[in-house]
Parts: C-alpha cells; sequence; structure tokens
C-alpha cells in the first residue's frame, strides 16, 4: 500500500485560526501527529505525555494535546502528539475516524464511509458484573 498526503488545517483550540498542513495519512497511527513548533505556536498546551511504539520497535515518549482539525468544511477536535520539527505531519487514524474519513490507497484519497454502531438491545445471557 502506497502512502500519500492529505490537506489538512491544524487550528488553535478554539477553533478561530488554523495552518495549512499536507500530512501523511497514516492508519498505522493511533494519532495525528504534528511538529512541536507548529502546535505552540497555535498555542495548543500539552495535557499528558504517553509512550509510543515506534515502527522500527523503539519506544518513545511524546507529549499529547487537544486542538482543532479542518478537512475540507468540516471541523474536529481531536487529540494530537508533539512530534519532532523534522517529522514529516501523520493523519491518525483517531482523527479519520472522527470525520469518518478512510483511505483509498489506490486513488490515494481520503474517502467518506460510513460509521459503525453496535445495537444497545442486550443479549439474552445478558449478566451485570458484581
Amino acid at each position: 500500500m502506497g502512502t500519500f498526503f492529505a490537506a489538512v488545517q491544524i487550528g488553535d483550540t478554539s477553533g478561530s485560526r488554523f495552518e495549512a498542513v499536507e500530512a501523511m495519512a497514516d492508519t498505522g497511527a493511533t494519532y495525528t501527529m504534528m511538529p512541536e513548533t507548529l502546535l505552540r505556536s497555535l498555542g495548543v498546551s500539552p495535557i499528558d505525555t504517553l509512550s509510543f511504539l515506534l515502527a522500527n520497535g523503539e519506544s518513545v515518549r511524546r507529549d499529547i494535546g487537544e486542538t482543532t482539525v479542518r478537512i475540507g468544511d468540516r471541523v474536529r477536535t481531536t487529540l494530537v502528539v508533539f512530534s519532532g520539527d523534522e517529522s514529516h505531519p501523520i493523519l491518525g487514524a483517531y482523527t479519520l475516524e472522527a470525520f469518518s474519513l478512510a483511505v483509498d490507497p489506490v486513488n490515494q484519497r481520503l474517502i467518506t464511509v460510513q460509521p459503525l454502531a453496535m445495537t444497545a438491545a442486550r443479549a439474552p445471557d445478558y449478566r451485570p458484573l458484581t
């Protein structure tokens, strides 16, 4: 499967100011990753630090924050990882799912998908946890 870049806009926490970014669409990445300098220039602050597993098997700790993202004419809040300024921006699965988007690797584009919902009905053998 090839990779491709998608046009997104990363915003400040209020969604009033945005910066255009070409981010690599990567469903293998849990969260969207943006350069720390960009996030801090938008006023995004870390809310937590998590350990992440890299493709080479290395584990690294990175700050995460919450901010707004615009794709097309839609805006959502999402978690975002503060990455090194030399890293390419990545559009991760958490953000893609918030927008009901999936990756079409053949045509190298993002496509709208219908979200899945589980039934709220109880199974016949339902028993509450005690």
